[in-house]
């Protein structure tokens, strides 16, 4: 068995969208004693692990995301390194970590990466399916260690990419409207776009193609649905443009 490296660890914010909010995948940790199972604070972490001595960062990333969603050929990014030397000062945070590692840690280093998913295709392994938790973005409680800072962080990271890259399609189904993308933008972004100007400019964009569907089963007019030609944006990434 590898050995664990003590001092670097790696964390992943897998972010999904729901059509109504932008979600991330969160784990319960594992309990170490009853007084701590009476506790409803800090029981949620981002999915990661440390490192072994034999293990590249990207490959123990992918790792992590795999036991996790279940999935391959994930959209994964390096966004950040963390290394406060407090990001341990909690007592119960360093308890758990030096327990469930069987190691005497006292400072991990972890290199941080955000992932995209579609919530309906993934599937964790039975044994963490009923620790996880897709929890809103917006809404997200207390986490352990400094997961709160290192999600924010992911967004931003997410935001920049999202102007410039359409990397937002990793969020869709594989037939989308309009509506749908564009609410994706704005739950992201955290403002309200122009619904003539959006739509004006996707419908420019080669890679975004029109199908000869509609949606179904809606309470509204259906819409045109579209999907994401990847070859043709990488044949012709240096005139594709982007919507933002």
């Amino acid at each position: 068995m590898n050995r664990l490296n003590p001092h670097i660890s790696v964390d992943c914010v897998i972010f999904g969208f729901d059509g109504r909010q932008l979600k991330v995948l969160l784990i319960e940790r594992e309990q170490l004693s009853e007084e701590n199972k009476a506790s409803s604070s800090g029981l949620l972490k981002l999915p990661g692990n440390l490192i072994s001595d034999t293990e590249d960062l990207d490959h123990s990333a992918y790792r992590v995301l795999k036991e996790l969603t279940g999935l391959d050929n994930i959209f994964l990014k390096q966004f950040a390194v963390f290394g406060n030397p407090n990001r341990l000062n909690s007592s119960n945070d360093l308890a758990w970590l030096r327990s469930t590692s069987g190691l005497h840690i006292e400072r991990v280093v972890t290199v941080a990466y955000y992932s995209l998913v579609k919530i309906n295709e993934s599937n964790p392994t039975e044994s963490l399916l009923a620790k996880t938790n897709w929890m809103p973005v917006k809404d997200l409680p207390q986490l352990t260690f400094d997961h709160n800072l290192i999600i924010a962080e992911a967004l931003e990271a997410l935001r920049k990419e999202l102007r410039t890259e359409p990397i937002g399609f990793e969020l869709l189904p594989k037939k989308f409207s309009i509506r749908q993308i564009q609410s994706l933008y704005e739950v992201i972004l955290g403002n309200n776009l122009d619904n003539r100007n959006f739509r004006k400019k996707v419908r420019k964009l080669e890679y975004f193609v029109a199908l000869p569907e509609k949606e179904e089963s809606v309470n509204h007019k259906p819409a045109q649905l579209y999907k994401f030609d990847k070859k043709v944006f990488t044949k012709n990434r240096k005139d594709a443009g982007f919507v933002i």
